[in-house]
């Protein structure tokens, strides 16, 4: 095992490994014959490799949604952050490591590797990164969530294609696996796709 990827614990009990603590919020779903809705919460990531699985996260806030796509290999993930930086809770990053941008990120292209992504085809597009509740210095987690992840992608050499981010409206956010299609509502009247 290595990183954030985890077997499941009958997997590393079968395989004779330590059975560790289930990890919250991350899930890679495995190739099936039909495709679902897979809705990621807040402080969750999901990974898949099934075509006609279609990604969806609600009420995007000031956290920001990552979202990354293969085209070659139809992997596609979603990661739903809420804080910046896991320094300001260590344990809670250990538990739930999609909770934080330096923690969620590394996450989110570990396991989509497991699947195939490469990291050199990959789509990124974020979305999020409102001010909601007020303005200064303490209100300004959408602002510190948004630089924390194009840092983070453009110290590893990850350009982001397209971004839905800033301004006070809450976002749901849904992609495609199949085409890496990504479309952002804010309310019910404006979808803009990325």
């Amino acid at each position: 095992m290595t990183g954030f990827f985890r077997r499941t614990r009958a997997e590393e009990a079968a395989a004779g490994e330590a059975v560790h603590p289930p990890v919250r919020g991350l899930s890679v779903t495995p190739a099936r014959a039909s495709g679902d809705r897979l809705v990621v919460g807040i402080g969750e990531c999901t990974v898949t490799d099934r075509p006609d699985d279609v990604l969806v996260t609600h009420a995007l806030g000031s956290c920001i949604a990552v979202c990354i796509h293969d085209p070659a290999t139809h992997v596609a993930g979603l990661l739903h952050f809420l804080l910046p930086d896991s320094r300001i809770n260590m344990v809670r990053a250990r538990e739930q490591p999609a909770a934080f941008a330096d923690t969620g990120i590394p996450a989110l292209f570990q396991m989509a590797g497991e699947l195939g992504l490469q990291k050199s085809r990959t789509i990124v597009r974020l979305a999020g990164g409102a001010e909601i509740g007020g303005t200064g210095a303490a209100f300004d987690i959408g602002r510190r969530n948004l630089v924390a992840a194009r840092s983070l992608l453009w110290r590893w050499g990850v350009l982001i294609k397209a971004e839905a981010v800033g301004g006070r409206a809450v976002r749901t956010v849904t992609l495609s696996v199949k085409d890496g299609r990504m479309q952002v509502a804010t309310g019910r009247q404006h979808v803009e796709e990325l």
